[in-house]
């Protein structure tokens, strides 16, 4: 029997966003094409639909050499121009990582490391790069680098509330010529700089005058954008779109589960990873409670955006500069059960009422909000007196220490217990000026106790001067949100090994929160580096509601 000397047709159709190619074909390469393309189209319409990126055409290239399809002269130009396209974007990507190719730009003020010119040239080089290096490898710094190509200006630096001034202060630092503007109000108004730095709160108001005018978006802490449907997240996306440069930062750009880094992807590289169907269709997302979705394997995919370009992660080790990790000490101390007793009637009616399918759907919202907070806070309170009298001992021999916690009322509970070393707040309660005389007095002034918000603290820099240990007297749902609590004096410029001491009891919240961080840390740090073994487990603990809803109702009944 005579082979078809072609198996069908392709098409290009053109898009307004680059248009797709569409294949009919014969039954048997219609199943080899849906294997190679899991992220197709689903169309109601005959043929097979993909979206016309140079990753697609490199790929279509090759079935075309085993599978020859018919197609016209303008569909042939542009597989053909795709695919060089992709395998130029290859080779260069290649050399950059490999230190074969620099950019030749003005040097900037301060000596640039080498791994940091390498981030900088790769972003400007492909557009778009999620850059997720260790805490403290001054990913700030390498961001910057890219300003030194005057084609990326206007720039636009979207940070979080207290940290405008240091970023303003790197740019002054690094690159002393380019002028900056830090906002100041909500809603847009004129400004002639060629850096723009805002924070996340300001970004909705901002968002449709830049957008179209400035070149390059560079998202600190771009875990910030990893829900969709927000103002925020809605801003973020109509600001970057237009752009030619797009750069988010972050070490743990994955705070709970991995799909989280669609939504990151969707901002910075939208072409890259098709539409969200396509992007869980091949990654293979399991969608959980609250629109969470937990990916398969996310070492795979941590791959995958290594080699396309999309991340770039290198370690302390990988850089040659290494800092030893961290020693975090999990440590059980006792407990005060009245906090927990007092709060037992209330919050067993709000698990009772969690646990009713038939009660209102927004009252059961409420409550499950409402359940949390009080055991979080109670399970806080009861060991407030030994997190201190911890902290009394390690102050014989640290000069000083940060405390992480959570709660106001915990808070005011460790400013009186440790008075005598001068205790300073760093929290969601204080303004910026206030957080910056809160570090001032700890760093260059008498306070030997930073009291920080396990959420308040990201991108700040300056305490590994003054200090190498932590304690965590709260626990926080997200174990990148320790990783970065931790990173605050694990980073360039500390000279002791961190101790990071967690602080847990054997009651309340806290050993519902290990079991459940322990889950979600097995998803962010494979996607992170893919050499980490991805260990297999039940979905027990992913619904934080559900098993404080099941600790409480267990507690009840065991007191009665």
């Amino acid at each position: 029997m005579t082979a078809p000397s072609t198996f069908g047709t392709l098409s290009w159709e053109p898009t307004s966003n680059g248009g797709l190619f569409v294949l009919q074909t014969v039954p048997w390469v219609t199943m080899r094409v849906k294997r190679m393309f899991p992220r197709m189209e689903q169309r109601s319409t005959p043929g097979l639909w993909l979206r016309a990126t140079p990753e697609v055409a490199r790929d279509l290239e090759w079935l075309l050499t085993r599978y020859p399809l018919e197609m016209s002269k303008p569909t042939a130009v542009v597989v053909s121009d795709l695919a060089a396209e992709h395998r130029e974007r290859e080779s260069t990507r290649a050399l950059i990582l490999a230190g074969d190719h620099r950019l030749d730009l003005k040097e900037p003020a301060r000596p640039a490391r080498e791994y940091q010119l390498v981030a900088a040239d790769l972003a400007l080089s492909t557009g778009q790069l999620l850059l997720a290096d260790d805490v403290g490898l001054g990913k700030t710094f390498s961001s910057l680098l890219m300003l030194r190509d005057p084609d990326t200006l206007p720039a636009v630096v979207v940070t979080l509330t207290h940290l405008p001034k240091q970023w303003a202060g790197e740019v002054a630092k690094s690159l002393p010529w380019l002028t900056t503007h830090v906002a100041t109000r909500g809603q847009a108004y004129d400004v002639e700089a060629d850096v723009l730095i805002l924070n996340y709160a300001k970004l909705a108001g901002w968002s449709e005058h830049l957008a179209g005018q400035v070149r390059t978006v560079i998202f600190d802490e771009v875990q910030e954008l990893r829900r969709t449907g927000s103002a925020k997240y809605i801003a973020a996306k109509r600001l970057a779109e237009p752009a030619s440069w797009r750069m988010g930062l972050s070490a743990t750009p994955v705070y709970n589960y991995g799909g989280e880094i669609f939504s990151i992807l969707q901002i910075l590289a939208p072409d890259a990873i098709g539409s969200r169907q396509e992007f869980f269709r091949e990654w293979g997302g399991t969608e959980m409670a609250h629109d969470r979705v937990r990916l398969k394997d996310p070492g795979a995919l941590g791959t995958y955006l290594r080699d396309q370009g999309l991340m770039l992660r290198r370690t302390r080790t990988d850089v040659h500069r290494e800092i030893p990790d961290p020693i975090r000490i999990v440590h059980t101390i006792d407990h005060d059960p009245s906090e927990l007793d007092a709060i037992a009637g209330d919050v067993t009616a709000l698990a009772q009422l969690i646990a009713d399918s038939d009660a209102n759907p927004k009252e059961r919202f409420r409550a499950s909000g409402e359940i949390d907070w009080r055991m979080r806070q109670a399970t806080g309170l009861g060991k407030a007196s030994y997190v201190a009298e911890f902290v009394r001992l390690l102050l014989e021999s640290e000069e000083k220490v940060v405390l992480f916690g959570w709660h106001r009322a915990v808070y005011d509970h460790w400013l009186d217990a440790l008075a005598e070393f001068n205790p300073v707040l760093y929290s969601g309660s204080e303004s910026t000026n206030q957080k910056n005389a809160a570090k001032a007095a700890f760093v260059d002034g008498e306070a030997r106790v930073l009291i920080m918000s396990l959420r308040s603290g990201a991108g700040l820099d300056g305490l590994q001067h003054v200090c190498s240990i932590a304690v965590f007297g709260e626990l926080d749902w997200s174990p990148e949100m320790h990783n970065q609590c931790i990173g605050r004096l694990a980073r360039d410029g500390q000279e002791a090994t961190v101790a990071a001491y967690f602080l847990i009891t054997d009651d309340g919240t806290d050993p519902l929160m290990a079991e459940v961080l322990e889950l979600k840390r097995q998803q962010s740090e494979p996607l992170r580096d893919p050499n980490l073994p991805l260990v297999q487990t039940n979905d027990a603990g992913m619904n934080r509601v559900r098993l404080l809803v099941d600790a409480v109702l267990s507690r009840s009944e065991t007191t009665r």
